[in-house]
């Protein structure tokens, strides 16, 4: 089979190996789509934390199900996705059911080898129904999943003001669950284009540009002076995390989506004055797949808004570089088997 591996930051390179042979307790997929993320991306600049070389990346995976193996009520042919968090099982935090967060946790294309490639094999007690959805659709669960989970980390509550800063992927995906959840949306960054599709594609009511507005005075007079009542970072940036602390309301819950390699840094006077509650949100569980999944057939996420590029699979070594260039406008794009 076809395989496309990462062999060090900056260097893709297509090569062949055996289709796996099937182990015990896993089924074995024919990939069909694949959804670059920032993961991959990151992996690509070699800025990636918990990231090893050479890897094959792709985790935002949709397929059809060749070998069903033991997974019981799958069937061969079927579509399907899978939650790509292979975790221990025995831990305590598989044993306290978050698996999500599981101490010896190998995230599919991270910690091992993901879905660039022809065929990947899965444990089976992670293959989730495609419930008719198409394969486009099947490949952006696992990265609205991830949104999903931070939104029910923060608890969002109708009629809360939630700011969402970062318009990515991930980021938008929270602007959808945090709407869904009867929040009122504020979508900060510093792209203006991405704020604009924000905007037109997804109807966040309130956008600010970092870099150009007042974000406090903003941010004061969107919620009559309280301030949002959660604050979500979808950056992995540094300065932006840290900056975040002071747009908190009394009483708010911050919640960390974003990961970046460095320190926190905060006011403690400032933090501890507001008795705020922060927060990590590390990947998703059955249930945020679940949501995800049940919020597309009801109509209430497009998924196919976030697809703004596509390439074939022997075509993506020599754009996925462009994919990292802000003016290129990539939102999501998706490589077809």
């Amino acid at each position: 089979m076809k395989v496309l591996t990462c062999i060090t930051p900056g260097q893709l390179e297509y090569g062949t190996a055996a289709q796996p042979e099937l182990k015990p307790g896993h089924s074995l997929l024919k990939i069909k789509r694949i959804g670059i993320c920032g993961t991959d991306l990151h992996a690509f600049e070699g800025t990636q934390p918990f990231f090893s070389y050479p890897r094959v990346l792709g985790h935002e995976l949709a397929a059809e199900l060749i070998d069903a193996g033991d997974a019981k009520g799958f069937e061969k042919g079927e579509s399907v996705t899978f939650i790509p968090y292979f975790n221990c099982g025995k831990c305590i935090a598989c044993r306290s059911g978050k698996p999500n967060c599981c101490v010896n946790i190998q995230v599919c294309g991270v910690h091992a080898d993901g879905g660039m490639a022809e065929y990947l094999q899965v444990p089976s007690h992670l293959l989730v129904h495609g419930e008719g959805l198409s394969f486009d659709e099947l490949a952006l669960v696992e990265p609205l999943a991830i949104g999903a989970h931070g939104v029910r980390r923060a608890q969002v509550q109708p009629g809360e003001f939630v700011l969402i800063i970062g318009a990515g992927p991930i980021g938008l995906g929270i602007m959808e669950f945090a709407r869904i959840a009867g929040g009122t949306v504020i979508a900060a960054d510093v792209n203006a284009q991405r704020l604009a599709f924000c905007k037109d594609n997804l109807k966040v009511p309130h956008t600010i540009n970092v870099k150009d507005e007042d974000v406090m005075a903003r941010l004061s007079a969107i919620t009559n002076g309280d301030m949002p009542t959660v604050v979500i970072d979808a950056t992995g940036n540094q300065k932006a995390i840290n900056g975040a602390f002071q747009y908190m309301a009394h009483g708010a819950r911050y919640v960390l989506v974003g990961l970046q390699r460095d320190e926190l840094i905060v006011s403690h006077p400032e933090f501890h004055k507001r008795e705020a509650t922060l927060m990590s949100s590390r990947n998703a569980t059955r249930q945020d797949f679940v949501h995800v999944i049940r919020s597309m057939k009801n109509d209430l996420v497009d998924p196919q808004t976030y697809i703004t590029h596509r390439a074939k699979f022997d075509q993506v070594k020599d754009q996925f570089e462009s994919w990292l260039d802000p003016a290129n406008g990539v939102i999501k794009a998706m490589v077809e088997l």
